[in-house]
């Protein structure tokens, strides 16, 4: 069931095209992420369906009731941002329970949902605690707590994590699904970190200079994406273009392959097999050692692949080796450029 209807969304700041025309349908319980660069329009759009920035056109519906036009108080959205945004002179439970004193909810009410929002944080036992005395990442939770504790219709998250150390930064994100998944909340998260992105969401809408450029569940954007620019921002990807061999349509460094020269497609580095041989096609160019993985940087002559294999591999190959390359997976064809996007993107 749909949640949430974006209808001819618009959003501009002088010459400056925020957010083109768009339209964006949400499920009920629905966790979707807004991905893109810095300056794509996502943290705009989350904006004005909090209500924070009010659109120039177009229409937002939460549970079917058209907010465009209400303040944010009035829309029931729960808001975590990046910076915490706690009160510093305000116990935790006080941040968590100011929202439902801004609504008049009785004193015993509030009470027992304040703990009980902080039991699902697991910060019960810090209800006393001011925010000076607490880490970055027990901050984040006191914030997101706060942002639950109205029972919002909807619960947005502004690249709450990035500010975190890179363990911790995993840790929350996977308490922060789980937590969505109980309270079954729609939720719509901004980030511009891909693995992010792709361990968080139902769905990921990708975005760039202000409009979706496409939008799909997190395996089918990664492993059959339809543009160029998607294909590259989920992860690292060889961008390849067929050519006319002797024998027919192959890939550059002479892989026979079932589609037109010049047409366009991407391979990711975990698709292709790296096999040292003394008359090989590529030359190891570097080697990057990850420790689960390991990266190698193919030298084709005009033009160079990245590979990725186990971390157990590591020793098999040396830099300036010559290898031959073979797939693992058939090349996905990227059936339009990087400029192409789509003003809609229609629920799951």
């Amino acid at each position: 069931m749909t949640h949430i209807d974006l209808t001819g969304l618009t959003k501009t700041f002088g010459s400056v095209t925020a957010v083109a025309p768009m339209s964006l349908s949400v499920a009920k319980g629905e966790f979707l992420t807004l991905l893109g660069p810095s300056g794509c329009g996502k943290t705009t759009l989350m904006r004005m369906i909090a209500g924070i920035t009010l659109p120039d056109r177009g229409e937002i519906r939460i549970a079917g009731r058209d907010v465009a036009s209400l303040p944010p108080e009035r829309r029931n959205v729960g808001l975590v941002f990046q910076s915490y945004a706690l009160f510093p002179h305000m116990t935790v439970q006080a941040n968590v329970g100011f929202g439902l004193r801004m609504r008049r909810v009785g004193r015993a009410e509030a009470a027992e949902r304040v703990r009980a929002a902080l039991d699902l944080v697991d910060l019960a036992a810090y209800a006393g605690r001011f925010p000076r005395e607490l880490s970055g990442g027990q901050q984040q939770r006191v914030a997101l707590a706060r942002a639950i504790v109205i029972e919002p219709d909807v619960l947005l998250l502004d690249e709450p994590l990035s500010n975190l150390d890179a363990k911790l930064r995993e840790t929350l994100r996977e308490d922060l699904r789980i937590l969505q998944q109980r309270l079954g909340v729609t939720a719509i998260y901004v980030t511009h970190d891909q693995a992010e992105a792709m361990a968080l969401a139902d769905r990921i809408v990708v975005m760039n200079a202000g409009r979706i450029v496409e939008a799909g569940a997190p395996v089918s954007l990664y492993r059959a994406p339809k543009t160029r620019f998607a294909a590259e921002f989920l992860g690292q990807t060889n961008v390849v273009t067929v050519v006319s061999g002797a024998s027919g349509a192959e890939l550059p460094w002479g892989v026979p392959i079932a589609l037109p020269p010049g047409a366009v497609v991407s391979i990711r580095p975990e698709d292709i097999r790296v096999c040292p041989t003394p008359n090989g096609a590529g030359r190891v160019e570097a080697i990057t050692f990850l420790g689960p993985t390991v990266e190698y940087r193919i030298d084709l002559g005009d033009m160079t692949l990245r590979a990725r294999d186990s971390g157990t591999g590591a020793a098999i190959l040396r830099v300036n080796q010559q290898v031959d390359l073979t797939l693992a997976a058939a090349p996905h064809l990227l059936i339009e450029d990087a400029a192409s996007a789509h003003p809609a993107a229609g629920g799951a």
